[in-house]
């Protein structure tokens, strides 16, 4: 049967996207041929653009291909345009042009640049884009957006640059890993730091390279080119001075949010203070005065989470579900001076409150058939968080550098969780039920560094570099264990549980090693590396039975207590080729590890060891088939050795439903990947296209072993097990248009697809399960002139798990959503926003909710010459928000629905201040509230 959604909201989404990509108007097109004046040879990526006589508005850009020719094809009103012709290291080349149906300009010749002179304005300052040999550049002004629009939205006007809701971003196809400041780290590695906090209008260019570590930037390396930097520079008359943003609200159902933002620039120094507190499920950092608090961010994202909990610059807020009241406090500072030091250090304080009332239902599966888990359950917690963290860089000359990178954290965290649990069959009824309250209490420290020292021998590329890391974590927790189990049927019982654990583990890893390379030739290496990682892991866990009489728990429980020290010793010698030039990148390495394994449970004096031995291989291969299309192929393997919990035989009974016991007989897994990609924008069609898939191959991975009895109770333990696999992969496909300066539309497709094989074993027969999913994405955005942007988008996900038993049938499941996010710029000093999403998940049980609306909204008047926005939110309008997925695993099916924020109302201010080079923002004082 044909789904009645997809009948119904594809086809409006496809007819309205196309309706608005075909408004077109009157074309032009300018072509010609760029080489350099002497040699006469063909300039590729030679920017061309051109702008509008009257106000220097741009009006459309292009690049040149690897034999110089270009096509400059846009829609404009303008008669008559100035043409730049704009490459590095080479004069600017200016010219007016008649605009006609086809402009044929021959061959054009640019000049070498003798010099730069100080002092003077030049036009290529204005060049919207330049590439260069591994940077792509972007001017930020040459990009219209919003007003007061954060770094976040001008990113999503950049071509080939995508931004999902949860403020993930991707450069045609390649996720980006960090965003920096002026070359330095802001707050954290989290790109969401800088992109949500920071506002456009203070950003001079926005350079994208593929991400490198500091040490390869030093010895003149590339990056392996699995994702991608951004760097952010302010611009000069801005890079000194103080921007600053504060932000309270104050909303029904006793919802509130306040943050505040303190930058202050003086050149290469940088000091940075956020505050935050809120009951909305936000980070509290990003400055976006439309969608600041509108919730677009879905699943754990760094703004809102419907969902409750998120995590930002390596803390985590809540526990994942719910709701959560959180407060922040974080500082930042950052100093650099080239050739000689560069200085960032962080500090972050938070405190979280989460409440969750879940409900489940599960169908777990068996040989002979399969039985229903019901459950319900309340749980409240409370973290508290202190982190502090700094990267530190001595260049003490041209050829050494010593890097120092310390650590420190401290978290608690306590928490209460009462759970109700039943388990029946279709034919027998209720089996058994467990009533369950839990209570912990632990507190965790952490400490690592990563020290390393980096001596250049030569010019070419030959380097050693001595390298130490640690980690240090100390693990305190105290909890409380009230269970009662009730069986029915023939062997009726009742089994009570009143037990305190305590538990205290102590892991520190140490890792060093050296890393020499020889330069063979020019752009060809030899690398000769060794490394040795050493962990220990001491982990006692001491469980007390109350003690009836005394009412304390006084009864030393040595059947589920233990006392375990856990050692591994990693020694790992590799020898490795490189080739690194422009066009061609080639690696491959082979290494040779040795594993030791030493186990010892004292209370039990038992212990054991293992020795492996691994030959493990890196390969990969990339070719820049221009200065726009790139193609690689990657293989990689490497051995995961067992987790403590899985290792230890000792029973946990925390789940008196489902007992726990780990095997000591447990050897490493071993994983081989490889991964293909390809990469392409076209800069006269602008439309980008990329392909990707992995292959992922598991031998001995590590899984799970169930024994149901009859009255549903389980035992499980692990296992290693082959014919475990998960493939994944997808395409890309954008597309901008633009009608002159009234409608800019930017298309993106993006299907992707999952195949994974999981066994396992249960009550003695393997299970096989293979998971198969496919998601085509549709996205859209629409920009008329400054006054309105519209964007619809809409996915569906198919799901499929078929498994090997004749008995079980397969299952399918399709999920749809759909969503409409609209900014209206009117009248004057007034901004409207709203942000619908439409789930439905028909296929969850019927005591679920199958579909909502969830419907935002936000109307928002600039005040004070813009320095102050008044706004009242709207959020989940309808009243219709809801947490209900359905996921797959092995041998299970299951539906969860939990607590998440409803309809409530804000009212909020925003005030702003600025003031650079000593001067105030032309814009006044700016504060956001």
């Amino acid at each position: 049967m044909t789904d009645p959604f997809m009948q119904k909201v594809l086809p409006a989404f496809l007819v309205f996207t196309f309706f608005c990509v075909n408004t077109y108007s009157q074309e032009f097109k300018i072509t010609g041929k760029v080489v350099d004046a002497v040699s006469e040879q063909p300039l590729e990526a030679t920017t061309i653009y051109a702008e509008s006589p009257k106000d220097s508005a741009l009006v459309a850009y292009t690049i040149s291909d690897e034999i110089g020719s270009f096509t400059l094809e846009d829609r404009s009103g303008v008669k008559e345009v100035n043409l730049f012709f704009s490459y590095n290291g080479y004069k600017t080349k200016v010219m007016r042009v008649q605009l006609k149906d086809h402009v044929e300009l021959g061959t054009l010749l640019l000049e070498e640049q003798a010099q730069e002179l100080k002092g003077v304005s030049v036009v290529g300052d204005r060049v919207p884009i330049t590439i260069k040999k591994d940077t792509l550049e972007f001017n930020a002004d040459s990009f219209k957006t919003r007003p007061d629009a954060t770094v976040e939205e001008l990113l999503k006007k950049l071509p080939g640059v995508e931004v999902d809701s949860d403020g993930k971003i991707m450069v045609n196809g390649k996720e980006v890993s960090q965003v920096l400041v002026n070359g330095q780290v802001f707050f954290s590695n989290d790109p969401k730091m800088a992109t949500k906090s920071l506002p456009k209008d203070i950003i001079s260019k926005i350079q994208i390279t593929d991400t490198k570590t500091k040490a390869q930037e030093f010895t003149g390396e590339s990056g392996d080119g699995s994702s991608k930097t951004i760097n952010l520079t302010i611009k000069e008359d801005m890079n000194k001075g103080i921007l600053s943003r504060l932000t309270a609200g104050d909303g029904t159902d006793e919802r509130y949010q306040a943050n505040a933002l303190f930058n202050y620039f003086n050149g290469d120094e940088r000091f940075s203070l956020v505050a935050a507190s809120n009951n909305i499920n936000s980070s509290g950092f990003s400055f976006d005065e439309i969608y600041d608090m509108i919730g677009r961010a879905r699943s754990g994202g760094f703004s809102v989470n419907r969902d409750g909990g998120f995590s930002i610059a390596g803390l985590n807020f809540g526990f994942g579900q719910g709701i959560t009241t959180s407060n922040t406090l974080g500082a930042s500072y950052a100093n650099s001076k080239k050739g000689e030091y560069e200085i960032t250090g962080n500090y972050f304080f938070s405190s979280s409150d989460s409440y969750n009332d879940e409900r489940m239902s599960r169908e777990n599966i068996l040989p002979s058939g399969s039985f229903f888990t019901d459950r319900e359950s309340s749980f409240e917690g409370n973290t508290m968080s202190n982190r502090g963290a700094a990267d530190l860089i001595f260049d003490i000359d041209e050829t050494l550098r010593i890097t120092l990178a310390p650590s420190m954290s401290v978290n608690q965290t306590n928490s209460i969780d009462a759970s109700s649990t039943r388990s029946s069959t279709e034919n027998d009824g209720l089996l058994n039920e467990n009533e369950n309250l839990t209570s912990e209490d632990g507190v965790s420290r952490n400490f690592s560094n990563r020290f390393d020292i980096t001596k250049k021998l030569d010019t070419l590329g030959t380097y050693v570099r001595l390298f130490f890391n640690n980690g240090n974590e100390q693990n305190n927790n105290e909890s409380r264990l009230n269970t009662v189990s009730r069986i029915f049927g023939d062997n009726a019982r009742t089994d009570e549980l009143n037990q305190n654990t305590e538990f205290e583990a102590e892991n520190d890893s140490y890792t060093f090693g050296v890393n020499y390379r020889q330069a063979l030739a020019e752009k060809l290496f030899l690398d000769l590396t060794y490394r040795q990682q050493e962990d220990k892991n001491s982990n006692v866990r001491s469980v007390f039975d109350l003690d009836e009489l005394t009412g304390t728990y006084s009864r030393f429980n040595s059947a589920l207590s233990s006392d375990f020290l856990f050692k591994t010793s990693r020694k790992t010698p590799s020898i490795g080729i490189k080739k690194d030039t422009e066009k061609l990148r080639l690696g491959l390495d082979m290494k040779y590890q040795f594993s030791d394994l030493d186990n010892s449970e004292f209370l039990r004096s038992t212990s054991f060891s293992k020795s492996y031995k691994n030959v493990l291989l890196n390969a990969y291969a990339n070719y820049n088939l221009d200065k726009s299309k790139r193609i690689g192929v990657y293989f990689d393997s490497y051995v995961d050795l067992p987790r403590i919990n899985q290792l230890q035989p000792v029973a946990d009974v925390s789940n008196p439903l489902n007992v726990v016991t780990g095997n000591p007989d447990l050897e490493p897994s071993v994983s081989r990947n490889v991964y293909f990609n390809y990469n392409d924008f076209n800069w006269k069609e602008r439309t980008g296209m990329f392909v990707y898939f992995g292959l992922n191959f598991h031998d001995k991975l590590i899984s799970s072993v169930t024994e149901t009895d009859e009255d549903l109770l389980r035992r499980t333990t692990y296992i290693n097990v082959d014919g475990n696999y998960n493939h994944y992969g997808g395409v890309g496909y954008s597309k901008e248009i633009k009608k002159d300066s009234t409608l800019k539309v930017k298309f993106n497709f993006r299907p992707y697809f999952n195949l994974q094989k999981n066994v396992g074993f249960v009550n003695g027969q393997r299970l096989e399960a293979k998971r198969n999913s496919f998601t085509p994405r549709i996205t859209t955005t629409l920009n008329f002139k400054e006054f309105l942007e519209v964007e619809p988008g809409y996915s569906v996900t198919v799901n499929s798990t078929q498994y090997n038993l004749e008995s079980y049938d397969d299952i399918n499941f399709t999920s749809h959503n759909a969503e409409l996010k609209t900014t209206l710029y009117w009248p004057k000093n007034v901004i409207w926003a709203n942000d619908i999403r439409y789930n439905y998940n028909g296929s969850v049980g019927n005591n679920f909710d199958k579909d909502a609306v969830f419907w935002n909204m936000s109307l928002g008047v600039q005040m004070f010459k813009k320095s102050a926005t008044l706004k009242l939110l709207a959020y989940d309008l309808l009243n219709q928000n809801i947490n209900t997925k359905r996921i797959t695993g092995q041998d299970f099916i299951q539906d969860e629905q939990g607590t998440v924020l409803t309809r409530y109302f804000m009212m909020s201010l925003t005030y702003k201040f600025d003031q650079f080079g000593g001067k105030k923002s032309k814009e006044g004082n700016r504060f956001m509230f």
